[in-house]
């Protein structure tokens, strides 16, 4: 056996330069490249790795550096997300806290169901040293480390104490993550002495694969029952996913629609499948879904799921579907979502599933007074969304936050990706924004992680460099995590960072006055002296000057003409570009067609506590299990 003496680090470098994804006879890297910070751990061994593979070209894996652990697997995600899910980065962070930094983001991308690859450094596989910096001591356990928090959050996990440990785990990885049902993160713990050891491995190792991701087909009988159950159907109603975006289903899914009438709402990660004009597009399904789709939701007899988990969100917690005798038939490619609300499941690809239900269905449609009401409904939500974006809506001073969606919606061409995930925009934009490109919309609302958004926009760039990438933050997201601003900065990314300063959480502000809470802990101000409470006044935080700091260039608005004016010039510019605009706290928020359960204190000494209760509980009561 021809054989080659490298490091472990060494090797891996040299592995995953030589993966691909194939598809539909598209072949890709699957791996194009590795993010990292480097520290004692991985310096000497991935660092190491990496710095050789770029200077003798043994190895075509170039090196990204982030600022920020858990900000790279955030990038490393986006990438994944506007590649559907064909081509991700592998990470690597020093040992203990730079590794642990990651578990976040690791959190994040197995939610989402979106390939990423981790190698968080890890402690001596021979103890000799023991214990060394930042190692975790376990009295129980000589083999627990840190990087055991790993396991819970990722999809696949192996610690690499022997250097020819690698080659199954390293190809365990990659099944993993070119799995459209198991992806997920993907994380490979390397302690650091191993990194830096030496082994003979197989050239065989190091050929190029290709892994290809296949489309499962529907099952006849499958599809014979949901038909007869779709047949049968008066009020029936599509419920699309991001698993119509991963499959590429968007133009199947239109044509079933436009056949059939049978109206689409959508999820977040669905937003976009349909086009937003579309006369079968109903928009936002759930807690903060449209007029339009909660109202068929609530009288629906048959809803047909596809790529949909059907979170709480979707779901209203369990309320959107009023109809006592509603029914589910769930298309999708993982039998766990299939058989959700006891559904009639079809497990298969998102394209190949609608492909056969609509060739089932060519004499089938749903009635001309259906189409109608349909059509009446979007006619309301329509205005809905124009009273929204209207100047009625001022209470203050400052614009509403709705007021600046609208702009930007008008602002944007149909390519341009909006990159949120929490605060109270992701339910003002599933409502309101205008999405026709399954790739525009690209809010992250399984973890709703915040401090996503920026190190998201860099991964969305490096995705899709020909598209305009606007980052839309919140001041409180954005103190979680904005440093990557640096890293767009570094690699010549051109991003606009619409950067929204309210002052304090918005969303939860809301939420807390809405369960009886008085807002209380949610605004950004001074410790009051005299109620020793944070409700004194406004700090003086100035996130333009600090976006500033950080490289990008910034621009100001204070009204809704002035933040069109600072867009067009953001568009026009050819580095990074923070807008920033100041919105009231206050909102008015969009209105509200659905229910999130989140508990209420059964007692309180609160009277506001006490009333808020008292419609939790009314509420809770259309709660139930779809059986």
């Amino acid at each position: 056996m021809n054989t080659v003496r490298l490091t472990t680090a060494q090797a891996l470098v040299r592995f995953l330069a030589q993966q691909y994804s194939e598809r539909d006879g598209q072949e890709q890297r699957l791996i194009p490249g590795a993010w990292g910070i480097f520290g004692h751990g991985n310096v000497a061994g991935i660092g190491q790795a990496l710095l050789q593979a770029a200077r003798t070209q043994e190895a075509d894996l170039p090196y990204y550096l982030a600022r920020n652990e858990q900000g790279m697997v955030h990038a490393a995600v986006a990438y994944a997300k506007m590649r559907d899910r064909l081509a991700t980065f592998a990470c690597t962070a020093s040992t203990g806290p730079g590794s642990t930094n990651m578990i976040t983001g690791a959190a994040l991308a197995t939610t989402n169901r979106l390939p990423v690859l981790l190698l968080p450094s890890d402690m001596f596989a021979t103890r000799s040293p023991d214990p060394v910096l930042q190692q975790l001591e376990d009295p129980r356990a000589g083999d627990v480390t840190v990087n055991d928090a790993f396991r819970s959050v990722s999809k696949y996990f192996d610690r690499i104490t022997r250097p020819e440990q690698l080659i199954p785990a390293a190809l365990a990885a990659m099944r993993v993550l070119t799995d459209p049902v198991e992806t997920g993160a993907v994380t490979l713990a390397l302690p650091q002495d191993v990194q830096a050891e030496a082994h003979d491995w197989p050239v065989e190792f190091f050929r190029r694969r290709v892994w290809h991701v296949g489309r499962p087909v529907p099952e006849a009988g499958a599809v014979e029952r949901a038909v007869r159950i779709l047949r049968g159907a008066k009020r029936p109603l599509i419920v699309a996913g991001g698993g119509v975006v991963y499959s590429g289903a968007e133009t199947a899914l239109r044509a079933f629609a436009e056949a059939t009438g049978i109206p689409v709402a959508d999820t977040h990660a669905g937003k976009g499948a349909v086009a937003w004009d579309h006369p079968c597009a109903v928009g936002g399904l759930g807690s903060t879904g449209a007029y339009a789709a909660n109202e068929l939701a609530k009288d629906a007899d048959v809803v047909l799921g596809i790529g949909t988990r059907y979170s709480d969100f979707t779901t209203a917690s369990h309320t959107v579907f009023g109809n006592p005798d509603v029914t589910f038939v769930n298309l999708n490619v993982a039998r766990l979502d299939a058989v959700k609300h006891s559904a009639e499941p079809v497990v298969a690809d998102a394209r190949l599933g609608i492909e056969a239900l609509a060739g089932a269905l060519t004499d089938w449609q749903v009635t001309p007074e259906y189409r109608v009401h349909t059509r009446q409904l979007i006619v309301r939500t329509r205005e809905i969304e124009e009273e929204c974006f209207g100047p009625d809506r001022n209470t203050g001073k400052l614009p509403a936050q709705t007021q600046v969606l609208g702009a930007l919606n008008n602002t944007l061409d149909d390519r341009a990706v909006v990159i949120n995930a929490a605060g109270s925009m992701p339910g003002d934009l599933q409502q309101l924004w205008r999405a026709r490109d399954p790739k525009a919309y690209h809010v992250e609302y399984a973890y709703s992680c915040m401090g996503y958004e920026v190190a998201a926009g860099v991964g969305a760039k490096m995705a899709a460099p020909d598209r305009e990438v606007v980052v839309l933050v919140g001041d409180g997201s954005y103190l979680m995590m904005a440093q990557e601003i640096v890293t767009m900065v570094s690699e010549g990314l051109k991003v606009i960072v619409v950067l929204v300063q309210n002052h304090g959480f918005a969303s939860i502000g809301s939420l807390s006055e809405a369960l009886g809470s008085q807002r209380f802990g949610t605004k950004y101000r001074y410790r009051n002296g005299g109620s020793g409470h944070l409700d004194g006044a406004v700090l003086p935080v100035d996130l333009a000057a600090n976006a500033a700091s950080l490289g990008a260039d910034v621009l100001h608005a204070t009204t809704v003409d002035e933040f069109r004016t600072a867009m067009e010039k953001a568009k026009a510019a050819e580095r990074t570009t923070v807008v920033h605009v100041e919105t009231d706290l206050y909102g008015p928020n969009p209105p509200g067609h659905g229910w999130w359960d989140v508990p209420v204190s059964e007692v309180s000494a609160l009277e506001s506590t006490r009333t808020a209760y008292e419609t939790y509980a009314a509420r809770k009561r259309a709660q139930r299990h779809y059986l």
